[in-house]
């Protein structure tokens, strides 16, 4: 395709350009964090998300979603393929000279950002069930999708695409998804061996203090 609007490439450049005044460690830091970390981050705080989501009242609702959410990563990583091959994009270092590649081995199209996708679906999943962790999860695909034209693998507007495409695919097919996952987890919660991946235990350490304290009826008996 021809050159996109220059706009993309001035960011590109700007944001790119930051890397020349950061110490060497501080760049493969961020190199590595917007390849690997920040989606081990986020899959982190989904992992907590569900632990927390077993104790609560609507616990069969609340994994359902939390299921979807990488689900729902899934699809929009999926739809994205073929959007990358009908697009056709280059990847910046191959149209524009005097780029600070920070991430090498990138040879695929690039509009739109997969990590992109992939890490806002997450994070927006996680954010249909735990307000307060989703969005922190936000917050790290954004810089997710920083890191992405910092590291110069990816145009401005490549993230963008890839944050808006993740946001849709979750948030559209929602009540689709939830609507075939909430049977299974509920069928998951009735089973008594398997029970606990989607509803924890409530009130056994309460009984068992109430257990343990005797009842007014034992105290007169004791006295």
């Amino acid at each position: 395709m021809g050159d996109w609007e220059s706009p993309d490439v001035d960011l590109l450049y700007h944001v790119n350009g930051w890397a020349a005044s950061v110490p060497d460690w501080a760049d493969s830091a961020l190199a590595f964090l917007s390849e690997y970390g920040v989606i081990v981050g986020i899959m982190v705080l989904g992992l907590y998300a569900w632990w927390t989501a077993r104790r609560r009242p609507d616990a069969v609702h609340a994994v359902a979603g939390l299921l979807w959410a990488p689900l729902g990563a899934s699809v929009a990583y999926l739809v994205n393929y073929p959007i990358r091959e009908l697009v056709e994009r280059p990847r910046p270092f191959v149209d524009h000279d005097g780029l600070d590649v920070l991430v090498h081995g990138k040879d695929g199209y690039s509009f739109v950002s997969d990590h992109s996708a992939l890490v806002m679906a997450l994070a927006v999943g996680i954010f249909l069930v735990n307000r307060r962790l989703g969005a922190l999860a936000i917050v790290l695909a954004l810089f997710q999708g920083f890191g992405r034209v910092y590291t110069a693998v990816h145009y401005p507007t490549d993230v963008i695409g890839g944050l808006a495409l993740g946001t849709a695919v979750v948030l559209l097919l929602a009540p689709l998804a939830l609507a075939l996952l909430t049977p299974l987890t509920r069928a998951v919660a009735a089973s008594p061996r398997v029970g606990r991946l989607v509803a924890a235990p409530r009130g056994g350490e309460e009984g068992a203090s109430r257990e343990a304290e005797p009842t007014p009826r034992a105290r007169d008996l004791a006295a």
